[in-house]
């Protein structure tokens, strides 16, 4: 079966000969199993503008897995809880097959219509949602969910001060779920490595987070007594520098979470004989259950927790946009720029060029692509 006229083709930011372009692609009908969703508003991540820097080279042309998106036609053998037309979030990370990763290995949500693989359908990962934020929040869902999950693991230390690096979107969004998730006493600082987001931060000054770095001068600031919880939330090119500075905070009870990801092969002189991807990956997907902790001993001969996790949980996703749909006034302001399909181009092609996240004046923390919505009523256009 073939799909009609009018939506036989759809637009697409293709990633080729080393740019992004606006492409006409085919659409696809979903065969048994498989799904076609559309994604009103497309989010880009941190990973993504990773990818388009060469920092990594997951193969997808279609990058992209943040979004709510609504299910447009369903193949044979898709249960009815994914009907057309129902608001859904896509899990991008399969916790059992690694041949699925939305947006890394298999084409994402930066088009208007997005083919999800019977894998996914059948491992659950496309979850329907009653509680659906607004389309421009919800490209901050599956991060938002990460940043859950990560603070859930810090959790279990009970921190007094929590010290997030990074000052991009997962930071900021980290600094804004930090008290409702450990406590509303926790001490948040929050790590400015760039002038620029130094400067964001004091224009949208979270309650009770103390920015530090940037264009301040001096170092961090005593952490304190009590246990410390250090949130590492840079691109894996920072991750091993900010290790190094959370492993000198303080001198009581640490836990650390590697949320930004390394390079291949990292390790630290810090931590010598720790495999800091496999502590890394020992959480996957919401799985186990308890979290996996490393218990380590530095150089310097300090005890230290270590953690991270790989993926989020369905939970985490639900979590995440309910809180979204509830409370949407203290995010909004992290979705900085909201965007036609051919103006994201140009600035996905600006990013891939050195590390400035300035874009027309203006801080980027999340971009936003606005997609046309699919033609209705879905259910009989197929």
């Amino acid at each position: 079966m073939t799909a009609p006229e009018d939506i036989a083709s759809h637009r697409a930011l293709v990633r080729e000969a080393g740019k992004v372009r606006l492409r006409l692609r085919p659409t696809p009908y979903p065969s048994p199993g498989e799904l076609l969703v559309t994604t009103p508003v497309a989010g880009l991540c941190g990973t993504d503008i990773q990818m388009l820097r060469g920092l990594r080279d997951d193969p997808a042309p279609v990058i992209g897995h943040e979004g709510v998106a609504r299910v447009v036609a369903a193949g044979p053998g898709v249960p009815g809880s994914l009907a057309p037309g129902t608001p859904v979030v896509v899990n991008p990370t399969h916790g059992d097959d690694p041949s699925f990763l939305l947006g890394h290995n298999v084409d994402g949500l930066l088009q208007e219509f997005t083919l999800i693989p019977a894998t996914a359908v059948r491992g659950g990962l496309v979850v329907p949602l009653e509680q659906v934020p607004d389309a421009e929040l919800g490209t901050l869902v599956e991060p938002l969910a990460a940043v859950r999950y990560a603070l859930g693991l810090l959790a279990a230390a009970r921190p007094r001060t929590l010290v997030v690096y990074g000052d991009g979107n997962i930071g900021q969004l980290a600094v804004r779920a930090a008290r409702g998730l450990l406590g509303a006493d926790v001490r948040v600082l929050l790590v400015h490595h760039t002038p620029e987001g130094r400067r964001w931060s004091e224009r949208h000054p979270v309650p009770g987070t103390e920015p530090v770095g940037g264009a301040a001068p001096g170092g961090l600031p005593p952490v304190g007594d009590g246990p410390t919880a250090a949130l590492l939330a840079t691109p894996r090119d920072g991750t091993l520098d900010a290790l190094a500075s959370a492993l000198r905070l303080g001198d009581g009870d640490l836990t650390v979470d590697l949320f930004g990801g390394l390079p291949p092969g990292a390790a630290s002189d810090l931590l010598p004989g720790v495999d800091l991807a496999a502590v890394r990956a020992a959480n996957c997907a919401g799985r186990p259950v308890p979290a996996v902790f490393t218990e380590a001993t530095t150089a310097e001969g300090r005890r230290v927790r270590l953690t991270g996790h790989r993926g989020v949980g369905n939970g985490h996703l639900l979590e995440a946009a309910a809180e979204l749909w509830r409370h949407p006034e203290p995010y909004r302001d992290l979705v900085t720029h909201v965007v036609e399909p051919a103006e994201a181009a140009r600035i996905m092609n600006d990013l891939s060029v050195g590390r400035r996240r300035t874009v027309d004046g203006n801080r980027l923390l999340k971009l936003a692509v606005r997609f046309a919505p699919a033609p209705a009523p879905l259910k009989e256009r197929w």
